[in-house]
């Protein structure tokens, strides 16, 4: 089951406290960005965060699961947990921090 654009739109309404969040379509589903990081996706309708020691420590009982077959288990945020848009926010933003800056893209070279 593939996530819908309104679910979409409603996770980024929420998470609108959390710095400048925004999302791309990746394989079906949608990879979620704050201030240009990749810290979570939607899959099946589901908000996954990626999971970092700090978020541990601010949410130490939260579920955890993979968002898709094969993938690493992350922080599965539910309905309910989405609809405390202060709370996921603040989530959001404690992982945007301790993740790292993402890599300069390569320039490509162009053949004379």
């Amino acid at each position: 089951m593939a996530t819908s654009q309104s679910t979409v739109d409603y996770i980024l309404d929420q998470l609108a406290g959390a710095g400048e969040v925004s999302a791309r379509k990746m394989f079906g589903e949608f990879g979620l960005y704050c201030d240009g990081k990749f810290v979570a996706s939607v899959c099946d309708d589901t908000l996954f965060i990626k999971p970092t020691r700090q978020g541990h420590a601010f949410a130490p009982d939260q579920e955890v699961g993979p968002p898709y077959i094969g993938a690493k288990d992350q922080f599965m945020i539910s309905g309910d947990q989405l609809e405390d848009a202060d709370w996921v926010s603040e989530l959001l933003r404690i992982t945007t921090a301790a993740l790292p800056a993402p890599k300069p893209k390569k320039k490509k070279q162009t053949k004379d």
